[in-house]
């Protein structure tokens, strides 16, 4: 009979945060995985502790006494000697991984594809499974701004060369394949989309009245709701400007989660006096309790914060707004395209305050706000965490048939 599969899926550019959609990313397919092979889990620090879920979770690096982290980014400022440090850290990981594991999958991050070429320098088989593709996207102005222009160039060129030299890189969106070749010059051939899944016994339909009673939210509003991080990725400015402006009586606007824009938002929200409530992080288990209290979610993604203007990456919140039976409103972009069909099972314009103001006005009823997120259930629900991790093994298994190990069981 032959043994299961051991895989180690790092992540060196993440701290374990349950609030966190990257986290969820990497816990969500692992647990799926976790079906057919001995998987463990590799963040860069776990702050935070999570049930036993059927695979390990490590850490690659010690945190020092007393350190607080607020996201999952993990290297942060322009100190070179922080970088040095960490990948020193990533090395000797990375031969510890090679010893111990039949093959290491590396969630994408600042220096893309750097464990995998440590870990394949040592023997094993290593993929990359990119999330995004970073690039300057701002002025450079500033002896500051110019030493982060060059702290940029210099990770990217590493992540570029390295992303090169990894025989496989799993994109999760057409759109980051296409920025990929075209910024970090790898070969199409070399490239493989698998999309993202949705846990349905988390995020599924539940009833209304009570999830408003539960989240302190009045039954006769007619709700907005964002959940997700306050960056410069997710503008919820127009939407709040819009907020402001005569429009039908009882809509109010309610984010869960938080960031760097909260302070701005709040005080966008105080001088145009909008409706508009912010709950902070709350834990991951009461996130679907909130969009189930909600009549519209929200993705207000900019997209001229991504490279040539297209959302790269695959949105986690909205397929699982959609599981929960919710309509949602987004921008008309990349894979959302796919996701969302315009007036049926959701909203699609211009992430801008008269595009939004013009929505607001002319928005449906509930009623039919309901009836459409009962359509956006159907559009996906068969997207499944068991899907992605059936793909993440079978290419797994053809990594190891190429280095010539023994075939692992198909899933």
């Amino acid at each position: 009979m032959t043994s299961r599969l051991t895989l180690c899926y790092a992540a060196p550019g993440q701290s374990l945060l349950g609030t966190a959609g990257p986290t969820r990313n990497v816990l969500s397919v692992a647990k799926a995985m976790s079906q057919w092979a001995d998987v463990t889990v590799a963040f860069r620090r776990i702050p935070e502790s999570i049930p036993s879920c059927g695979f390990r979770v490590i850490a690659i690096e010690d945190a020092k006494p007393g350190t607080v982290t607020r996201d999952d980014v993990a290297v942060r400022g322009l100190n070179p000697l922080t970088h040095v440090g960490y990948l020193r850290e990533v090395r000797r990981f990375a031969a510890q991984a090679a010893r111990s594991y039949d093959i290491v999958f590396e969630k994408g991050w600042r220096f893309s594809g750097y464990l995998a070429c440590e870990v394949m320098r040592r023997g094993t088989p290593s993929g990359l499974i990119e999330n995004d593709v970073r690039y300057w996207n701002e002025p450079v102005r500033g002896l500051r701004t110019l030493l982060r222009y060059g702290a940029q160039a210099a990770t990217q060129f590493l992540a570029a060369r390295c992303s090169r030299r990894v025989p496989l890189v799993i994109a999760e969106t057409e759109e980051l394949k296409e920025a990929l070749i075209a910024l970090r010059s790898i070969a199409p051939d070399r490239i493989e989309v698998v999309e993202l899944g949705v846990d349905h016994s988390m995020f599924h339909p539940r009833e209304q009245a009570e999830a408003r009673d539960g989240a302190g939210i009045s039954r006769d509003a007619t709700v907005l709701l964002y959940v997700g991080g306050l960056d410069i990725y997710h503008d919820l400015g127009p939407l709040i400007e819009a907020l402001g402006r005569p429009a039908r009586a009882g809509i109010e606007l309610h984010i869960v989660g938080d960031g760097e824009l909260r302070s701005e938002y709040e005080h966008a929200v105080r001088r145009v006096n909008a409706q508009a409530t912010f709950h902070g992080q709350v834990p991951h288990e009461r996130v679907p309790g909130f969009i189930a209290a909600a009549d519209l979610c929200l993705a207000p993604y900019q997209p001229n914060r991504f490279y040539a203007g297209k959302i790269t990456f695959s949105t986690l919140k909205i397929p699982e707004y959609m599981a929960c039976a919710r309509s949602v409103a987004s921008v008309p972009h990349g894979h959302i395209l796919r996701l969302i069909e315009h007036q049926v099972s959701g909203f699609l314009l211009p992430n801008d305050v008269d595009a939004w103001t013009a929505f607001l006005n002319a928005l449906p009823s509930r009623a039919r706000l309901q009836a459409m997120g009962r359509e956006a259930a159907k559009r996906v629900a068969a997207l499944t965490w068991e899907k992605t991790a059936d793909r993440y093994l079978d290419i797994a298994r053809r990594l190891l048939t190429k280095r010539g190990q023994p075939r692992i069981p198909d899933a």
